[in-house]
């Protein structure tokens, strides 16, 4: 999943980025306001997280014009005012969501995961199953027929991505956009290299396999047909 955030203050932009990426998203980040509608408007994003008081455009006018232009990702607001008058601003621009500064990590990705379960209009499972092989959301633990499967952030957020679109076959460049940043270039080996990490986890000790390389095409998970 990618996040948009826009934040002008280097320290808390970088404490939000570098938690997201922990938390297995792959994130933008931006520190000018114009940057950030522009980015906003041309790449699609699960949630955005957007500071009010911005360079070049304010956070209100950035969310502004994204719902001008019919643009629903979620937003969940920063800012240092905390009056109720400030939040009723800023969920009447069309934020979603109000987090005031300070704040602790935790309680940001808490409302992050809110704010996806609330727009795709389903309940967010705690857990993913396929064949035995087991994700705990919660808990971020994978077992394969009960057994435990230490996983690097970026392997469990693949392993996460492929289990959500089970039976489904996953480019590499979706994969590059869903777990990388688009700082990364797509000409590299980063996704193969990625997959051999995983299958070497999930699959060398099992009998069955269950992540497939469709050739030309990229990866899927689930049981190999006929």
């Amino acid at each position: 999943m990618r996040i948009l955030v826009v934040e002008d203050d280097k320290k808390i932009a970088s404490f939000i980025q570098k938690g997201l990426k922990e938390a297995g998203f792959a994130v933008d980040a931006e520190g000018d306001g114009a940057e950030g509608l522009h980015l906003g408007l041309s790449e699609v994003y699960d949630a955005a997280v957007v500071d009010i008081m911005l360079p070049s455009l304010d956070g209100l006018s950035l969310i502004e014009e994204m719902r001008r232009k019919r643009v629903k990702t979620p937003v969940l607001i920063l800012s240092a005012k905390r009056s109720v008058d400030d939040r009723v601003k800023g969920l009447q621009a069309g934020g979603d969501d109000y987090l005031t500064k300070p704040f602790s990590f935790s309680e940001l990705l808490a409302r992050i995961h809110a704010l996806i379960r609330r727009s795709t209009q389903t309940v967010e499972p705690t857990t993913l199953t396929v064949d035995g092989l087991v994700i705990d959301l919660m808990t971020r633990r994978v077992t394969r027929d009960e057994r435990t499967l230490n996983l690097q952030a970026r392997e469990f957020a693949l392993l996460e991505y492929l289990m959500r679109n089970t039976g489904r076959i996953v480019s590499k460049t979706s994969i590059l956009e869903h777990v990388y940043d688009y700082s990364f270039d797509p000409q590299t080996n980063v996704v193969d290299v990625l997959v051999h990490r995983l299958r070497a986890k999930v699959d060398k000790e099992f009998d069955e396999k269950l992540i497939h390389t469709v050739r030309g095409m990229g990866y899927v998970l689930g049981k190999e047909q006929g």
